[in-house]
């Protein structure tokens, strides 16, 4: 059991226990907060508290996060597009439209039921619905991820994303044309205080999140990206191009309802970078666009 310890600030004071609570972690869903705060996990100054507690200032709050409930994840056979493997770690090439790990409810066809066929020894690290999963990728981005193979492993590359120092670069088209050839931006994420399964660009309850960027083609109403992400935010370049007015193309989040004939966000993971958790030598992977990005892309140049 996990247990997490927090203190209120000035800046929460007032604010639901559940809103606080789900605002802290991504991963903490509100409804799976309140069912915590229900069953007694979650206590404020020692005492349970209910799911409506407004939060005062100085409050100790204590979150025992429960073991999650054992779920039989089953393995099964894929063509995984292995770019690189060894004793400890993986990397994988992750099409469009999977899901990384299982969740209560979706628990086949994602990209941890096929890393279990695939190989038997992953990092336990993360439970058992994400073995040896160290980061992840939205359902509807296509390109490459890391996997560990171990705990030794794991611990390390995520060291590496903490320090910064993993290489993500990813490759994007977004509405617009973008009329400055690199920028930076700089600017928090947070939940949506409307809508709680999107983020937004905000200060409260928030963290940092810092996404490069520079123009790769420039058309008339598209521009093709590069971004680089510093931090690793749930969303992160979907927000934020959305925040400077170039949201991506076909992301049915945040962009805009008219867009080009494509099946979710045009956004590809396509370098990844990092140091080898034992030998220490950086490496360094490229994956192609996938042929339905590069139809869009065509189809874009072709309508110039």
């Amino acid at each position: 059991m996990d247990i997490i310890e927090l203190q209120v600030s000035e800046e929460h004071k007032h604010e639901r226990i559940d809103k606080f609570l789900s605002t802290y972690n991504d991963e903490w869903s509100r409804s799976q907060v309140q069912l915590w705060i229900k069953d007694g996990s979650v206590k404020v100054n020692d005492k349970e508290i209910k799911t409506n507690y407004k939060c005062q200032l100085a409050d100790k709050i204590v979150v025992s996060i429960p073991e999650p409930e054992p779920l039989d994840v089953i393995a099964e056979d894929m063509d995984l597009d292995i770019y690189y493997e060894d004793q400890d770690v993986l990397v994988v090439n992750k099409p469009k439209g999977m899901v990384v790990h299982p969740a209560p409810g979706h628990l086949s066809g994602t990209l941890v039921n096929g890393l279990m066929a695939h190989c038997q020894d992953l990092s336990g690290i993360n439970g058992v619905l994400r073995p040896g999963i160290v980061h992840r990728i939205d359902k509807d981005t296509s390109g490459l991820l890391m996997v560990a193979k171990n705990d030794m492993a794991h611990e390390s590359l995520v060291a590496q994303l903490v320090e910064k120092s993993v290489t993500r670069r990813y490759k994007a088209i977004v509405h617009g044309s973008i009329p400055h050839d690199h920028g930076t931006i700089n600017a928090p994420i947070g939940r949506d205080k409307v809508d709680r399964q999107s983020m937004t660009v905000t200060n409260v309850s928030s963290k940092d999140a810092v996404t490069h960027f520079h123009v790769i083609e420039r058309f008339e109403n598209f521009t093709f990206v590069e971004c680089q992400l510093e931090t690793g935010r749930t969303h992160q370049i979907r927000v934020h191009m959305k925040y400077i007015g170039y949201p991506l193309v076909g992301d049915p989040k945040y962009g805009p309802k008219k867009t080009l004939p494509i099946n979710g966000q045009a956004l590809h993971a396509g370098v990844l970078g990092f140091e080898h958790p034992r030998t220490k030598e950086y490496l360094e992977f490229e994956a192609p666009l996938p042929d339905e990005f590069e139809q869009v892309l065509d189809q874009i140049k072709n309508n110039r």
